[in-house]
């Protein structure tokens, strides 16, 4: 009789906690698409991107510039110049597939120190709204596979705390 007592009150304790337990959610996507950091650093990412893609298709026309050439000239060619034309041609195809692969590894990396200080700008505010209203959780919208009516959308406080950061 005593172990059940303990065991009813054990879990009324677990009903009573589960209750006081608090949850919100938020759309960190909505809260990004409103900064306008988020814009000045679009743009800035469209023009590095905009200049590696200019820089492969100089090198890409150059290639096919001299391609075209050695098709013209590749009658009057002996074997080793023949060689050599096609060893030059063959070095710029793999300089170009090297330059494109060193273009989009530099990109990603400027694109995550240009995006750092804007994700840790929404995090420290979605931080300080949990700690002011005293969540127990705070879910990503587009991550929680169901969000019930006990879960409460703080997205326009995130913001509001954004604001108040700058």
């Amino acid at each position: 009789m005593k172990k059940m007592i303990i065991a009813l009150v054990a879990m009324m304790t677990m009903a009573i906690s589960a209750n006081a337990q608090k949850f919100g959610h938020v759309d960190t996507q909505s809260i990004m698409q409103s900064l306008p950091e988020l814009t000045k650093v679009n743009g800035e990412l469209q023009a590095i991107a905009q200049q590696y893609d200019n820089d492969i298709k100089a090198m890409q026309d150059e290639l096919q510039r001299k391609a075209e050439d050695y098709e013209k000239n590749k009658a009057t060619m002996n074997k080793t110049a023949q060689e050599e034309q096609e060893k030059a041609l063959n070095d710029m195809y793999t300089k170009i597939q090297q330059t494109a692969q060193q273009n989009q590894q530099e990109f990603q990396k400027q694109q995550q120190e240009k995006m750092q200080p804007i994700q840790q700008k929404v995090m420290t505010a979605i931080q300080n709204v949990g700690k002011a209203g005293q969540y127990t959780y705070i879910f990503e919208v587009g991550s929680a596979l169901y969000i019930g009516t006990g879960s409460k959308d703080v997205t326009a406080e995130v913001k509001a705390e954004i604001n108040k950061l700058k």
